[in-house]
């Protein structure tokens, strides 16, 4: 399963896994493993065939699908379950795809990309065999708000030119990379591959002020503020909303509609952090309690336990690889 968008994640160290489904059914339990529970449906239940190959990359899973026709959907019923919000990003290889979303159809034919959003419902139709990979994150991995995002759900990027087409190269090379990505390396290309799907996103929407929301473009300016400060012991929400010439009141509200708080996201952005930095060669050298410092966490103690209480491992353990 991938990790889940808050601390409280076990560890997102995953080997290369590979299925084939033995029947549909088998099938609708392949995909609840690998994303989310979904509804699935097929004309040719006897003929079907599908495999999957997938990584999990701390909190980003990376899936290659291959499926004859078939159809997924995302139901009401289905999000009501759910405990986290995610975002799908799919990279059509063969064949073609159709994505619904938010009153919104993006035809998917190879080298197209789309972003989906797991909280609301969508429908993906392939009428024919297909292959994609399917990169899911939490919604919170991403500077931009969630809802800003959603602006973007079911919206087709060509893969031939610009931007959408870099990042398609990038995650195609992923693909066909699976079985060694791992370790340090695998943890710097996720959140690269994070970083590229970000720009890519701020380029489609063309963010400026006159195109954004104020508030949604006060948030990404925050958290680009507490991403470049994350080393300071003194970053707290009150020299946050003084550096941006708002009140703590405006500057938690902000937060709050991105169903998360400030002290949350700012501990979670140092313990992701502190973890890659822990299986990092380049920082072999350094105690637990220096890689603990240098994402704000002066009291080693403290960061012990809030490690543990996040990853199910002291961050000694997790350093040796275990």
């Amino acid at each position: 399963m991938p990790a889940t968008a808050n601390t409280a994640a076990r560890p997102a160290h995953q080997n290369l896994t590979s299925s084939a489904a033995t029947s549909f059914d088998h099938w609708k339990h392949l995909v609840a493993e690998s994303f989310v529970p979904l509804a699935a449906q097929t004309a040719d239940v006897e003929g079907f065939r599908g495999q999957m190959r997938s990584r999990v990359l701390d909190r980003m899973s990376i899936v290659e699908v291959t499926a004859t026709s078939h159809a997924v959907h995302r139901t009401p019923a289905l999000i009501a379950r759910a405990h986290e919000r995610y975002f799908k990003l799919n990279l059509q290889l063969e064949g073609t795809g159709l994505l619904v979303q938010d009153n919104r159809e993006a035809v998917l034919r190879p080298g197209d990309l789309a972003i989906y959003d797991t909280n609301r419902p969508y429908t993906l139709t392939f009428e024919e065999q297909a292959r994609m990979m399917v990169v899911m994150f939490p919604c919170d991995a991403l500077s931009l708000p969630a809802d800003y995002v959603g602006q973007l759900a079911a919206v087709r990027m060509a893969g031939s030119t610009g931007l959408s087409g870099i990042v398609g190269q990038f995650i195609r090379q992923l693909s066909e990379n699976l079985d060694v990505l791992s370790g340090p390396s695998g943890s710097r290309l996720a959140a690269n591959a994070l970083d590229l799907v970000s720009t890519m996103l701020h380029a489609e929407m063309d963010i400026a002020p006159d195109r954004m929301k104020p508030q949604a473009l006060l948030a990404v300016s925050i958290r680009e503020y507490i991403d470049a400060n994350l080393s300071d012991p003194l970053l707290s929400p009150a020299t946050i909303a003084a550096a941006h010439f708002i009140s703590t009141r405006h500057l938690h509200n902000v937060f709050h509609e991105s169903g998360t708080t400030v002290a949350s996201w700012i501990r979670s952005q140092r313990l992701e952090g502190a973890r890659r930095d822990l299986r990092d060669p380049l920082h072999a050298g350094k105690s637990v309690g220096a890689v603990a410092a240098r994402w704000g966490f002066l009291d080693a103690a403290h960061f012990s336990r809030t490690f543990r209480d996040a990853f199910g491992v002291p961050p000694s353990d997790w350093r040796r690889g275990g």
